[in-house]
C-alpha cells in the first residue's frame, strides 16, 4: 500500500487546524512505517483528501480515472462554516452543497468525531462515515517548565502574572467578540490570542472589537509549532470560547500541555469532556469571567491530569492503528 498524502493549496491552510491534521496523518504514517508521498507524480494505491478546494475535487476524479481509492477526510462542516468569515452565512447553504458534492468523490469519509459524523449523516452523504480524531502529538505538546520559561522571557511577563490564553481565527464563532470583552472587564490578567486572519475576511463587527484600546489584550498573531507549545507550558488558562467545532486540535495540544481548560458548554464536549473531571466549563458570559477568576487564582480544583489521559487516548500512535484499519476499508470499498 502507497498513500498519496494530497497537500494541493496546503498554503491556504497551513495556519489552520487542517494544516496541522495533514502533519499529522505524515507523522502516523511515519510510525507504522507505511509508504507515502505528497508527490502526485508518483504512483499511489490510495489518495487522502483533507481540503474542499477545486484542485482537490481534480484530484478525486484523477485518481478514479486510474482505477486508485479516495479516502476523503470531512474537516468541515456547514454547521462550523457559519459566523466564520463575510458573508459565511449567507452562502453557507452553497457550502453544504459544495461539500457534500466533494466528500461524495471518496470511497470512505473520515471525520474528526462523533459529533461531526452526526451532522453530516444528515447530509445525505452517498459513502460511508467513519470519525476518526485528528490525534495530537503528546510527546511534543508536553509540560515544560523550560517552555513556560521561554514564553514569559519572550513577553516580558513576571512569574506571577496570570495569563489567559486562547487560539484560533478572527472569528465571532470563535468567539473572539467575548475573549475581548472578558479582557476588558479583567485588567488584572493578561490575554493573548494567538492565530492570524486577513482582516479582508473579518467581519466589520470583530475588527471594531478587535481595534479597541485594551492595555491587557495582545494579538501577537500567527506563531510556530513550537512557540504555541511554549504558550500553553506558559499560560495559567486555556480559554476555548467556540461555539461550533469539529473537533479542535488547539483543544487537544492544550489537554496535552496540562494546562487548566475552561470551555464553552457546547454539544460536541457534552460526552467527551466532562466538566469538573478533565475541563470547566460555562455558558453565559458572567459564569466565564466568575470561572477564569476562579482557576486564575487556583481556586479550583487541578483537572490537567484527567484532562492528559483524555490526550494520551487521541495520541498520533494510538490514531495510526484506526487510520490503517480505515485504508483496508476505502482500499476494498
Amino acid at each position: 500500500m502507497k498513500v498519496l498524502l494530497y497537500a494541493g493549496s496546503l498554503n491556504l491552510v497551513n495556519k489552520s487546524g487542517i494544516g496541522q491534521a495533514i502533519r499529522h496523518q505524515k507523522q502516523a504514517l511515519e510510525h507504522l512505517r507505511i509508504n507515502h508521498t505528497t508527490d502526485v507524480k508518483e504512483d499511489f494505491d490510495i489518495v487522502h483528501l483533507n481540503t474542499i478546494f477545486p484542485n482537490s475535487l481534480w484530484m478525486s476524479w484523477r485518481a478514479k480515472r486510474k482505477g486508485k481509492k479516495v479516502v476523503y477526510y470531512a474537516h468541515s462542516t456547514m454547521e462550523d462554516f457559519r459566523n466564520s468569515f463575510i458573508g459565511s452565512n449567507l452562502i453557507a447553504p452553497f457550502f453544504k452543497k459544495w461539500i457534500s458534492y466533494c466528500y461524495n468523490k471518496g470511497d470512505i469519509i473520515i471525520t474528526p468525531t462523533e459529533y461531526s459524523k452526526s451532522i453530516l449523516d444528515t447530509y445525505g452523504l452517498a459513502r460511508p462515515i467513519f470519525s476518526l480524531s485528528n490525534g495530537i502529538d503528546t510527546s511534543f505538546f508536553k509540560k515544560d517548565s523550560k517552555a513556560r520559561e521561554r514564553f514569559r522571557k519572550k513577553y516580558h511577563l513576571q512569574d506571577h502574572e496570570k495569563v489567559i490564553i486562547s487560539v484560533g481565527h478572527f472569528m465571532e464563532r470563535k468567539g473572539i467578540d467575548e475573549f475581548i470583552e472578558l479582557a476588558k472587564q479583567l485588567p488584572d490578567y493578561t490575554f493573548y490570542w494567538f492565530g492570524h486572519t486577513s482582516m479582508n475576511l473579518v467581519p466589520a463587527k470583530i475588527k471594531k472589537a478587535m481595534n479597541q484600546e485594551v492595555p491587557n489584550l495582545h494579538f501577537p498573531g500567527f506563531i510556530t509549532r513550537e512557540e504555541l507549545r511554549d504558550a500553553y507550558c506558559g499560560s495559567d488558562l486555556f480559554l476555548f470560547l467556540t461555539h461550533e467545532e469539529t473537533e479542535g486540535i488547539v483543544l487537544l495540544e492544550a489537554l496535552a500541555a496540562k494546562i487548566p481548560i475552561l470551555v464553552r458548554d457546547i454539544p460536541i464536549y457534552e460526552e467527551w469532556l466532562s466538566e469538573n473531571v478533565h475541563v470547566y466549563k460555562a455558558n453565559q458570559f458572567q459564569s466565564f469571567k466568575e470561572q477564569i477568576i476562579k482557576i486564575a487564582e487556583q481556586n479550583a480544583p487541578d483537572l490537567t491530569d484527567n484532562g492528559f489521559k483524555l490526550a494520551l487516548e487521541k495520541d498520533i500512535t494510538q490514531i495510526s492503528r484506526r487510520l490503517l484499519e480505515l485504508y483496508d476499508m476505502g482500499d476494498q470499498a
